[in-house]
């Protein structure tokens, strides 16, 4: 079914979120729904991915003279329209300062701010909002942990394990803090017939230096799904904390942080529909409370005096100066939108379409990608390499065709080397990609590849 929504032409799933953006405080959901009329058009049976599209403007258009084809999902996804509304609402209507205001615009925009907080905790099964702390992005959620707990943690002879597919946000980081603090870091290999993360060796390398386990929950360039129950359950039996990278499983499964076990996890709200500049730290209450501030400044402090400080209590602590107010809302809107669909629905379309790209990627004559068979389970994007030809060379050609792939070492440039290659090109899916764009991809890639084979290369 395809719906109208204040004059716009939208999904179901797009007029509850859009709903659901700004309710002005003491106003009841129910109330607020009934205020609005929507007509319902008939529609025919379509896939996930046809039956929202219609949500993302950006997606109607060309390049290159063609349709578009956007396989660059695990960078950033692309927005709802209810999210533009989310941020053109926030600034044409309530835009004010949050918090220790009194009039009512500031009021109106800390309720948004604080609510946004509260779909965020709903989203990912948080015991409380205030285990929800914001943040500009992942990379911010994790250097938070890193010396906010690291710094004061950690010492000399305590040892950190990582897998050898993380991000660079996930890598670098700890490089730092081993240097400050003189810890040690570790390194889980991935199996070797199936390119995944390998209990045994994490097994083998777990001991009680064992200070913290930060690891991927999905890989963005191996597609792989670790086992993350398994590894928290594991690494608490010898007193680790575990942190979870899950930038690429928050957008695309159903993610609850109470059945995970994890100490933290960070998330990206620019890959789940959420606007770019706002991210966020979920973490235990308890394991919140004994880190130390990040930053300094304005609304993280209790009291401030000449000679110290005292500071709030989590998240407040963690959030120095004027939040990304607009942000936040519109990563709660995101919310809305991806909950209205249905986390598992998401998760059973992206699992058959991604098997469906991996299945037509595995029919092209000399293409090799990486990690795991879909039978295994794995992420809807496949990050490959073609005989003889260079990636970029690749990315740039099927570009001229309409189709957005990414190509480089995807921010995990230690995995690269591991496979011995300098790059690899990558094709992501989401929810409102189809099987069409599919073909239409495999189609301009075979193209693109006997363009090159001609010429000799």
């Amino acid at each position: 079914m395809s719906t109208t929504f204040l004059g716009k032409r939208v999904s179901p799933h797009g007029v509850q979120a859009a709903l659901d953006v700004y309710r002005p405080p003491g106003r009841a959901p129910s109330r607020c729904r009934r205020q609005i009329s929507v007509q319902a058009v008939a529609a025919p049976s379509t896939s996930l991915g046809e039956s929202i599209r219609q949500d993302f403007p950006l997606l109607d258009q060309e390049i290159n003279g063609k349709k578009l084809v956007y396989f660059d999902n695990a960078a950033t996804s692309q927005k709802p329209q209810v999210l533009l509304d989310s941020l053109l609402s926030y600034y044409s209507k309530i835009n004010s300062n949050v918090h220790r205001g009194v009039h009512t615009l500031s009021a109106q925009a800390t309720t948004a701010y604080e609510g946004a907080r509260e779909k965020v905790a709903k989203f990912i099964n948080a015991a409380s909002p205030s285990e929800i702390v914001y943040t500009r992005n992942a990379s911010e959620a994790i250097n938070l942990v890193a010396y906010g707990w690291g710094l004061s943690h950690l010492k000399p002879g305590d040892e950190i394990i990582l897998s050898v597919a993380e991000h660079h946000s996930n890598t670098v980081p700890w490089q730092m803090i081993a240097e400050k603090t003189g810890a040690q870091l570790k390194h889980v290999k991935l199996t070797e017939d199936t390119e995944e993360f390998d209990m045994k060796h994490f097994r083998e390398l777990l001991s009680d230096k064992t200070k913290l386990v930060t690891t991927v929950h999905i890989s963005n360039m191996l597609g792989s799904v670790s086992p993350a129950e398994e590894i928290c359950e594991t690494a608490h039996r010898v007193g680790a904390k575990v942190l979870l990278d899950c930038c690429q499983s928050v957008p695309n499964r159903p993610v609850d942080v109470q059945e995970l076990g994890a100490d933290w996890i960070v998330a990206s709200g620019h890959k789940m529909c959420g606007p770019t500049g706002c991210g966020f730290l979920w973490g235990k209450y308890s394991v919140l409370e004994e880190m130390e501030p990040f930053m300094g400044g304005g609304e993280m402090i209790q009291d401030v005096f000449l000679d110290h400080s005292t500071f709030a209590p989590p998240p407040g602590r963690f959030e120095a100066g004027t939040p990304a107010i607009a942000e936040a809302i519109g990563l709660g809107a995101a919310c809305d939108y991806l909950s209205g669909i249905g986390m598992d629905k998401v998760q059973s379309y992206e699992e058959e379409i991604g098997g469906y790209l991996y299945e037509k990627l595995s029919a092209v004559d000399g293409l090799r990608i990486y990690g795991p068979p879909p039978s295994l389970g794995r992420a809807s994007l496949c990050s490959f390499n073609v005989e003889g030809l260079h990636a970029t060379d690749l990315a740039a050609v099927v570009d001229q065709q309409g189709v957005a792939i990414r190509s480089g070492h995807h921010c995990t440039q230690p995995l690269h080397r591991y496979f011995d290659v300098s790059a690899s090109a990558r094709a992501s899916l989401y929810l409102y990609n189809t099987t069409a764009e599919v073909d239409t991809f495999v189609d301009v890639l075979e193209d693109a590849i006997k363009f090159f084979r001609d010429a000799g290369m």
